[in-house]
Formats: C-alpha cells, sequence, structure tokens
C-alpha cells in the first residue's frame, strides 16, 4: 500500500442537511469537531502516511494543518492513544503503535500462566505445522468478507512455553495483501506475527473481536497439544480487523487450560 499524504485542509461545514466533508469524506453535520479531525488522522494511518512506529506531526503543526486549535488535535489524539492506535512518549511526542514494543506484544494474547503474568515465560516457541493456499469456506469467507472460493492463506502453528504445547492456532487471511507470506518465513520471524504483518505487508491489526467456548480435544489436536482425545480446551474464535472495521484475519485457538488460565481486564 503507498502511503498518500491527507491533503492539508480545513474543516468546512457545508448544509447541515448533508453533513461535512473532512478530508473527502462525508462526516455528519454534528459529529464533534474533534472528531473529525480524528477521523482525518485515522485516514492518514491507514493509508500509511505515517508507519508503525514512526512519530506523527507535533499538536501544533497538525493544528496548522486542520486550521483548528491545538485543543482540538490533543482531544482527537488522547482517543487515538486510549484505543492503542498511538504512543504518547514524555518529552518524545506522538507516534504510531506498533506490535513490536513490548507493551502491545500481549494485548490480543489472554492466556496467563497461573503462576506468573503476560510475558512471564518469555516468548513463545513456534512450531509452523502448515502454510498454505486455500479457497475460502463459507464461514471463512463471511468472517472475512470475501466472496466462498476467494483465495485464503491458511496457517497452522502450535505455541509452546517451557518446551510444553500449549496453543494450537489455525488462522485464515485474505490471500491478496499477504502475497509472499510462507511457513518460512513465519517461522524465522523472531518477534510477534502481527509485528510481521504490520512491518512486511503493512497490515496492522487495531482491534479484534472474540468468542469462547469449551470444546473437547479431537480431530488430532489432542496429538498437537500433547493432551488426551477429549480433555478440555478453551476455544477462542477472534476475528481481527485492520483500519476502518477491515477484516484481515479469522483466528481459531484451542488452548490448554491445565497450566494457564484467560485473562482479561474489562472496564
Amino acid at each position: 500500500m503507498s502511503a498518500t499524504p491527507v491533503p492539508s485542509a480545513g474543516i468546512t461545514p457545508t448544509n447541515p442537511d448533508s453533513g461535512s466533508i473532512a478530508g473527502g469524506q462525508l462526516t455528519p453535520a454534528f459529529s464533534p469537531l474533534y472528531q473529525q479531525i480524528k477521523g482525518l488522522i485515522l485516514n492518514s494511518l491507514r493509508l500509511g502516511e505515517w508507519k508503525p512506529g514512526e512519530a506523527i506531526p507535533s499538536e501544533m503543526e497538525l493544528a496548522a494543518r486542520f486550521r483548528v486549535s491545538q485543543g482540538t488535535v490533543r482531544k482527537a489524539i488522547d482517543e487515538l492513544a486510549a484505543e492503542n492506535l498511538l504512543v504518547r512518549r514524555q518529552g518524545k511526542g506522538t507516534f504510531v503503535a506498533t506490535h513490536a514494543e513490548q507493551h502491545v506484544q500481549f494485548r490480543f494474547l489472554k492466556l496467563v500462566p497461573d503462576s506468573g503474568t503476560p510475558g512471564s515465560e518469555g516468548p513463545a516457541q513456534r512450531d509452523i505445522v502448515e502454510c498454505r493456499r486455500a479457497r475460502a469456506s463459507a464461514d471463512v469467507a463471511r468472517a472475512l468478507a470475501l466472496r466462498t472460493g476467494d483465495p485464503v492463506l491458511q496457517v497452522r502453528r502450535v505455541l509452546s512455553f517451557a518446551g510444553s504445547p500449549t496453543i494450537l492456532e489455525d488462522i485464515w487471511l485474505p490471500a491478496a495483501p499477504f502475497k509472499g507470506l510462507t511457513a518460512e518465513r513465519l517461522a524465522n520471524y523472531q518477534g510477534p506475527m502481527y509485528a510481521l504483518f504490520e512491518t512486511e505487508f503493512n497490515v496492522r491489526m487495531v482491534r479484534a473481536e472474540e468468542k469462547i467456548r469449551a470444546e473437547p480435544a479431537t480431530d488430532g489436536r489432542e496429538m498437537l497439544l500433547k493432551v488426551e482425545h477429549g480433555a478440555p480446551l478453551l476455544s477462542v474464535e477472534r476475528i481481527a480487523y485492520t483500519y476502518k472495521d477491515v477484516p484481515m484475519e479469522l483466528r481459531r485457538g484451542y488452548y490448554r487450560t491445565d497450566t494457564h488460565h484467560y485473562h482479561n481486564t474489562l472496564s
């Protein structure tokens, strides 16, 4: 995806019945001004104007660019930071969040050892069982907003902690954005998978939805996780989205919970 700067235009209201145009996008007239600025910044992130880990312009520069007050820009950035899209660093500025950062790496992994905290076991040992092109089944196509039969990449991997296989993951990705992704590439990359996606494929997962249920270890999952046939597993189905709520990954994980538990903080 090529970087396309957003025009340096102010926010100019039009007919109250039709809304206003902000950066080429129709925004309802009743949308607060800071929300319109948030939308413009979000659009720049989506278009790759600022890459993960890079600093964005200062609040003063953005205020001049969009012809609004610095306070309006600050409020927009505050919301984007609260949504983990931007990161403020005292005395350094505001940066595009990246999955390569330590505190972000475990944002989507909620499995915690019974006697520790996320990340206390160190990085997982990853075994890529397969990575192949396939045709999207009806349920995969529905989750990824594709058509049944569209090409996808299907990945299966096992994550082990302290030598014990703990998580089995089946992952489906739309094929076009991840052209060139191979099992070897996945196996050789030392960081989190989402960091690989954003640095090498310009795809950043910004949020996810999960469904959780209990399932027995069957269909070969028991062998990969080294548990008894029918042993209870925690099944977590996740759809991860990039900017503009575009679904980019369907992931079905099967978690052993004999030494780990699912932990989430609600607010």
